[in-house]
Order: C-alpha cells, then sequence, then structure tokens
C-alpha cells in the first residue's frame, strides 16, 4: 500500500477501524454492532483515564472511568469499603477515601489529587494483593443464603423478543410466593435503575439473539466480580445443561461468562443476564426455559458455603 492509501486509511473509518471498535465492544459488554454510537463513545471516554491523570471528586452527576475503577479497587484491597468496582466515583467511594485519607495523615477532604494517589500507591505496594472488602462481604453474604424464594424481591427483565419467557417466569416465582418485578424498558440503564429501587435480591434478564447463543453472564471486572451474580448463573447453566433445554435451541451447551454489560454494571444486586438465540428457537421451549430459571434461584436462594 502505498503512503497516499495509508494517509487515506487514517482518516476513513475502514473495516480495520469497524473490526477495532467491534473488539472494544466485546471487551466492555457492549452491543457489537462496529459502530461509534453514544454508549460506545462514552466506553471510550471511561477507558481513556488512567489512575493518576485527573483530580477525582464527588460530583453530580457522578465522575466515571477506569481510573475510578483503579482507586476503588486499591482502596478495597486496603479494607476501605467502596461497595462494588463499577467506575462510578459515588457516595460510599467518597465515604472509602475519606477513611483512606484520615487513616494516612492526609487532610480528609474526599479529593484524590496527586498526593492522595502517591499515598495509595505507596501503601498498595506493600500490602500485597487480595479480593478486597468488598469481594469478601459479598462471599459472605452468599454464604448466609434465605430461606426461600418466598423471601426473594426479584426483578425480571428482557430486551425485545422474549416477552412470553418473561411474563412465565415472573409468574413462576409469584406462585412460590416471590416478590416480582417484570421489566420491558429496552434501555439496560432504565432498567438497572428501577432495579436498584426496588431493593430486589436478584436481577434475571433475557436478551434475545438472532445467532445461534446459549450464555449466562454475570459482572465482572479486573479486579472484582459479583459473587452471587456467578453463583446464580452458574446455577442456571447447570439447570439448562441437565435439562439440554438450550443445547435443543441454539445447538451449543450453555456457558457461564464474566462481563461488564451495562445492566449486570448498574444493578446493585446479584445480576445475570441470559442470551439466548435463535430467538424463534427460545419461544418454542418458553416453559422449560423458564422452569429451568425457576429452580435454579431456588437453589440459589439455599446456598451455604
Amino acid at each position: 500500500m502505498d503512503s497516499a492509501a495509508i494517509r487515506a486509511e487514517a482518516g476513513t473509518f475502514c473495516v480495520a477501524t469497524e473490526a477495532a471498535v467491534r473488539a472494544f465492544q466485546h471487551s466492555r459488554g457492549l452491543a457489537e454492532n462496529g459502530t461509534c454510537d453514544q454508549s460506545t463513545w462514552t466506553a471510550l471516554v471511561e477507558a481513556s483515564w488512567k489512575f493518576g491523570d485527573r483530580q477525582l471528586i464527588l460530583t453530580a452527576p457522578n465522575m466515571r472511568g477506569d481510573d475510578i475503577a483503579e482507586l476503588q479497587s486499591q482502596l478495597a484491597r486496603l479494607g476501605f469499603d467502596c461497595g462494588r468496582v463499577d467506575g462510578t466515583f459515588g457516595s460510599r467511594t467518597s465515604r472509602a477515601l475519606f477513611d483512606f485519607q484520615s487513616n494516612c495523615g492526609i487532610r480528609p477532604d474526599g479529593v484524590c489529587g496527586p498526593k492522595t494517589v502517591k499515598a495509595i500507591m505507596m501503601v498498595s505496594s506493600q500490602s500485597g494483593s487480595g479480593p478486597g472488602v468488598a469481594a469478601v462481604r459479598d462471599r459472605e453474604k452468599l454464604r448466609a443464603g434465605l430461606a426461600s424464594v418466598a423471601d426473594c424481591r426479584v426483578v425480571v427483565g428482557q430486551f425485545g423478543g422474549l416477552s412470553g419467557l418473561a411474563r412465565s417466569l415472573a409468574g413462576e416465582l409469584r406462585q412460590r410466593g416471590a416478590t416480582v418485578m417484570s421489566l420491558d424498558e429496552p434501555d439496560a440503564l432504565a432498567q438497572a435503575v428501577v432495579a436498584n429501587h426496588f431493593n430486589a435480591h436478584a436481577y434475571i434478564g433475557f436478551e434475545a439473539k438472532v445467532e445461534p447463543t446459549a450464555v449466562a453472564y454475570f459482572y465482572q471486572v479486573p479486579n472484582y466480580e459479583s459473587a452471587g451474580g456467578r453463583a446464580l448463573a452458574e446455577l442456571i447453566v447447570d439447570q439448562l445443561g441437565q435439562g439440554q433445554v438450550l443445547t435443543g435451541v441454539a445447538g451449543l451447551a450453555p456457558t457461564v461468562c464474566g462481563r461488564r454489560m451495562p445492566v449486570l454494571r448498574e444493578t446493585r444486586m446479584p445480576a445475570v443476564l441470559v442470551q439466548v438465540g435463535p430467538v424463534r428457537a427460545a419461544t418454542d421451549v418458553t416453559t422449560q426455559l423458564a422452569a429451568a430459571v425457576v429452580l435454579a434461584l431456588e437453589l440459589w436462594t439455599l446456598r451455604t458455603g
């Protein structure tokens, strides 16, 4: 390729650029459409920040970025509870930062500037690695369990094409005494907001795909994963696999995968998003799918260490 073609390619949204966008979308749990839409652009901006690049402070709306996720990971490993590592500088992260500054003899102003960054990096270098206080707390909650499904507040969501499945699952859970909210809102963030206000114990979502797919996703980033979400996703896959429900639909054995999809990132409770396709075949086994998920949720509520 001559130099002129190279220059033209550099300023063109070409096949290689589209492939790079798709790869980035995949890594962030976004719709893999190869288009730099608003969600993708927002994620690109968040990914551009490295810890120490900017001053971090509680604002409205909250600051977001990979640098904040790194701050949360470092504080959590040092025993300062930020909650989930979600890359959002909220009130819980602000309190953890105040506590760290107080313990390190830094003026506790809740601002993560150069002095605080230096202190965090210095202390972290002497503390080793570990899962962090939030992960330990999540595992303890998982061991405690719940008495039964009847004690659960569950949000059942779907993102087009699987409303029958969502209704069937919600109905089965209500028959067992659970308090259930069904959501058909196409915006993942809107579903997460409602689920958080509902104070749910668990979120289970369904997303229809055109291609053969059978995957249960839970929230996971490099330095944190939802223990409750992973446990629920694994139980769902076990039940679907035992009944060969999705194997018959997608021609694939169902699998578990940790990702940072928006609905998994924004929900504060253990959450699982089940992608299944092709959609027409999935609707034919709605009853079996719902029954498998109900049984998985029953086992999840009775979990013990």
